[in-house]
């Protein structure tokens, strides 16, 4: 996909905000387990007071014992990470044997009988503990006796889970972000397709395969493709109204034009030689301006490049040549031909008869005493060739006169605008006009389907 790709925008898009969801929803969670599992251990922790506090007695000397320690094998394990001690306000002190010789230092704390006070202290090795502890008070003798029953564990139980789960629930996020990721590239695809198919239906309008896009596809494209249509239906119509514009000036320009060859020819015989030379020359090119005006006219807006049209070249050569032959520029030319008697080509017969008549009476005027016409029809070499003896065009002019339409040679007597007809003729049909030096020393002009350049 491009940098600028629409597709790529969507999925960047739906990527991001799947990994901002998850990674919000990783750390909620996280909060969420974390806090389950400390009131997990704050529950466990009021089971062992309960315990505690059921096995509590006084012996006879009135010392506080525990009967019945609680029954979990790591308060006798040393620094195991869960305690309990009892403590009085007389001094006496029980602890667990997984104390050790530490004790609890409890903070200062008055909690009222019944009631669980936690609190968060440093134990055994800077260890981080969450402590529960109650307040009983005991009667011994006539004396009744203030009793701290506490049970601790070691946070780093807390912590170590939360990080356990924490790697585990990566994982699972990750391979749901991947699985929601390609979800989000398959979704993208499928909500795009209409867009490639507009694109393929634009192409074959282009093409001229087709006229108009189809009305079939999500409701979303319908107003687009309705108002491509639409648009194309208007385009059409404006391109009838120019075509008989420009058809109708031309046209138009052309009594003119034989009126004022008609005044030359009065000029001439009156012996007015020079000023009816000039007028014949700007008659001329007044001429072929009209004539590519009408080429362009008649191929601008068909569907020539769609394809299904033949024409046999042979006959039509031989009438080009046939034509030209009769003229003084061809009087003197020996005319060779190269094509298979059955060659056709992929023209309209008016549109490449204009292209054949345009190359041959360019290389007729040009030519010394040699003009070759070459037909290769078998694909792909597909081409049409016609060279002559002439001086030709120096490389260096070659693309100027293609761009322009500019004089064939450097005298300026002889226009370049029957080249610049034959390029509108090709562009029609998705040909192109190539200008090269001939085997003959003259002009080479290839015409050739643009993908076979």
């Amino acid at each position: 996909m491009r940098r600028n790709s629409l597709r790529l925008r969507l999925v960047a898009g739906g990527v991001a905000a799947i990994a901002i969801a998850l990674t919000i929803a990783g750390i909620a969670l996280t909060l969420l387990f974390e806090r389950h599992v400390s009131r997990t251990v704050a529950q466990d922790l009021e089971i062992y007071l309960n315990q505690l506090l059921g096995g509590l007695d006084v012996d006879p000397k009135g010392r506080i014992v525990v009967t019945r320690p609680p029954a979990d094998p790591r308060f006798a394990n040393p620094l195991s990470g869960l305690y309990w001690q009892i403590s009085d306000d007389r001094g006496d002190l029980l602890r667990s044997r997984s104390l050790w010789d530490a004790t609890l230092s409890l903070p200062a704390d008055q909690p009222a009988p019944g009631e669980v006070h936690q609190h968060e202290i440093s134990g055994p090795a800077g260890a981080r503990l969450l402590v529960a502890e109650r307040r009983v008070v005991l009667t011994i003798g006539e004396r009744q006796i203030p009793v701290r029953v506490a049970a601790a564990v070691d946070l780093a139980r807390v912590t170590a889970a939360r990080t356990a789960f924490v790697m585990d629930l990566i994982v699972a996020l990750g391979l749901l972000g991947l699985a929601l990721a390609a979800a989000t590239a398959i979704q993208v695809t499928l909500g795009l397709r209409p867009l490639d198919a507009l694109r393929r239906g634009v192409a074959d309008i282009r093409s001229g395969r087709v006229r108009h896009l189809t009305s079939q596809g999500p409701e979303e494209v319908r107003p687009l493709v309705d108002e491509v249509n639409a648009l194309l239906d208007a385009r059409e119509q404006d391109v009838v109204r120019s075509r008989r514009r420009a058809a109708d000036l031309a046209h138009g320009l052309k009594t003119p034009l034989a009126a004022l060859a008609a005044d030359g020819e009065r000029l001439r015989n009156k012996g007015e030689a020079a000023i009816a030379q000039e007028l014949e020359s700007v008659i001329e090119a007044m001429r072929r301006h009209v004539d590519r005006e009408l080429a362009r006219v008649r191929v601008r807006g068909g569907d020539r490049s769609a394809g299904g049209v033949q024409t046999p070249v042979l006959p039509l050569v031989r009438s080009l040549i046939a034509t030209l032959s009769r003229t003084p520029d061809g009087a003197h030319i020996n005319f060779e031909t190269m094509a298979d008697g059955d060659a056709v080509m992929p023209f309209d017969r008016t549109d490449l008869a204009e292209v054949l008549g345009n190359l041959l009476e360019n290389a007729t005027r040009h030519a010394k005493s040699r003009v070759r016409v070459t037909m290769k029809t078998a694909p792909p070499s597909t081409a049409i060739e016609v060279e002559d003896d002439g001086p030709g065009i120096a490389p260096e002019f070659r693309q100027a006169t293609l761009a322009r339409g500019g004089p064939l040679d450097e005298r300026g007597d002889r226009t370049g605008l029957g080249l610049a007809i034959v390029q509108d003729v090709l562009e029609a049909y998705g040909w192109t006009l190539n200008l090269d030096t001939s085997e003959l020393g003259g002009l080479k002009a290839t015409c050739a389907p643009r993908s076979a350049r």
